[in-house]
């Protein structure tokens, strides 16, 4: 049945943090390919513009907000730009985040321990508390939340980001029982290995290829394969989908 539209995300305004680099940048382009307008939340303002530029040439409204996400008071503020700005929020792409590789509990800093929990979890229910309401006065809306492979497997290297990005998932789904009567559906995507700048070591080519021969698919992942599993959960042809943690990870998860 051919169903036109079905992946458009033209009228929609998305809000993605973290979104000037790495995956959250790969998914701030995305959604603008897609036809959504789109704010892009983050800490370091040379990044925002270069993103911003990057937005503007895709033809797209957009804006850039220098924000620091662990800064509770500037969270609504923020937000109520781009609503002045883009004309409401019908998206929320909960994606920034930090790494410690301290190699585990006995090494990590406590100072350490409490940035990434705070940037990679704790920022994520404020920032998503606000939206909400903003989503429901325009009759419903979506979030995604990003957890990764780690979600899933420990690891001794990063403990703080593991234990992050597990209690993700079980916020998606709560978020998503609760909110489901507004109308707001609320998922996840757990992106595996993708060489992004701030990846661990997958900058280092023996590491690349060790990392790719154990992925089922045997490479890694590309920023565009986590924009588009994102542009699908955002879109009408996943309107029943909701409390879904979609693996975008070449089969890690399924091989175990």
């Amino acid at each position: 049945m051919k169903t036109p539209g079905l992946f458009d995300l033209a009228g929609r305004v998305a809000v993605v943090t973290g979104g000037n680099g790495g995956i959250g940048r790969g998914i701030a382009l995305g959604l603008a390919e897609a036809g959504a307008a789109v704010a892009v939340f983050g800490r370091n303002g040379e990044k925002n513009q270069r993103v911003l530029s990057e937005l503007k040439s895709i033809g797209v409204p957009s804006i850039a907000v220098k924000v620091d996400l662990t800064d509770r008071t500037a969270l609504e503020p923020a937000l109520s730009k781009v609503v002045s700005e883009l004309g409401g929020i019908d998206i929320l792409v909960n994606n920034a985040g930090n790494v410690s590789l301290s190699g585990g509990i006995l090494n990590e800093k406590p100072e350490d321990w409490d940035s990434v929990i705070e940037t990679q979890l704790n920022a994520v229910f404020p920032l998503s508390r606000l939206a909400a309401p903003l989503m429901i006065s325009r009759k419903g809306g979506k979030i995604i939340n990003i957890g990764s492979m780690y979600s899933f497997f420990g690891s001794s290297l990063i403990p703080s980001y593991s234990a992050a990005k597990g209690a993700i998932i079980q916020l998606t789904k709560s978020m998503a029982i609760e909110l489901a009567p507004h109308n707001i559906q609320v998922n996840a995507i757990a992106p595996g290995s993708v060489p992004t700048p701030g990846a661990l070591g997958l900058n280092d080519k023996a590491e690349y290829a060790r990392r790719a021969r154990s992925i089922p698919l045997r490479r890694l992942g590309r920023e565009e394969d986590n924009a588009a599993a994102c542009a699908f959960l955002l879109s009408s042809a996943a309107s029943f989908i909701n409390g879904e943690i979609l693996h975008v990870d070449g089969g890690i998860a399924a091989a175990g």
